[in-house]
């Protein structure tokens, strides 16, 4: 199973919605070298990844749970 590039599918979301690193960074009170980071990052906190859904308006969380291999009773 390929792993998710979490960074890299954060900033491929700005730039398909046109947002800036700079943006992001002022939505989430950091520095725009502090998303920088982020884009290079291939695991993130959950607390973080839901901030970031929540100011980009996208389930970031979705690339991870379509990978689930949950077995039903």
């Amino acid at each position: 199973m390929e792993q998710v590039n979490i960074g890299e599918i954060i900033r491929h979301e700005l730039r398909r919605k046109r947002l800036t690193a700079s943006w992001l960074a002022t939505r989430l009170c950091c520095t725009r070298t502090n998303i920088y980071k982020i884009f290079k990052r291939t695991s993130i906190d959950t607390e973080l990844l839901l901030r970031i859904s929540n100011a980009i308006d996208t389930d970031l969380f979705s690339h991870y749970t379509k990978r689930l291999n949950v077995h039903r009773r």
